[in-house]
């Protein structure tokens, strides 16, 4: 599918400069929740090339990070994606994921993994409404399959998979 997005924003790709930026926005976007943690500046070094950043003028719109896998030859793996509150709805995660999977497919890379919280219902719903498949995990949370301790003691992850 090849998305548009709307007039006035600008994706070009991440830079070490955006670090800041981006989880400065973190708590605002996950309600509160305070994930800086899973973004360190290392994945802007070495990831720039697969990560993309959205932009309106110099308002942070919308960003993700991703990585073609260094271990899985078939695989690209989606990190972290963010939509500025005030623009979720209208495409601009799905363009995200989109302008990866093209990265991907120049790559030979035809597997895509991402996961999130299960607490994350919207980012659940969204991941399923774009053709990711919830992959079956060690537990059960809200009916849900999740992997337990995935990047840490008590963080339960829902993982996804996409054939594109």
């Amino acid at each position: 599918m090849n998305l548009e997005l709307p007039k006035g924003l600008k994706v070009r790709n991440a830079n070490p400069a955006d670090h800041q930026k981006i989880i400065g926005v973190l708590k605002d976007w996950w309600g509160g929740r305070d994930l800086r943690w899973m973004l360190p500046k290392l994945f802007f070094i070495h990831f720039n090339n697969t990560s993309f950043v959205i932009e309106k003028r110099d308002e942070l719109i919308a960003f993700l990070i991703g990585f073609l896998s260094p271990a899985k030859p078939m695989e690209g793996y989606i990190h972290f994606a963010g939509v500025h509150p005030d623009y979720r709805g209208i495409g601009i995660g799905e363009y995200l994921y989109n302008h990866f999977f093209k990265i991907c497919k120049e790559n030979r890379r035809n597997i895509i993994r991402a996961c999130t919280s299960p607490v994350n219902k919207g980012s659940i719903e969204f991941h399923k409404k774009i053709g990711f498949s919830i992959s079956t995990g060690n537990a059960e949370i809200d009916g849900i399959q999740v992997t337990l301790d995935y990047n840490k003691p008590d963080d339960p992850k829902v993982l996804f998979e996409k054939s594109i």
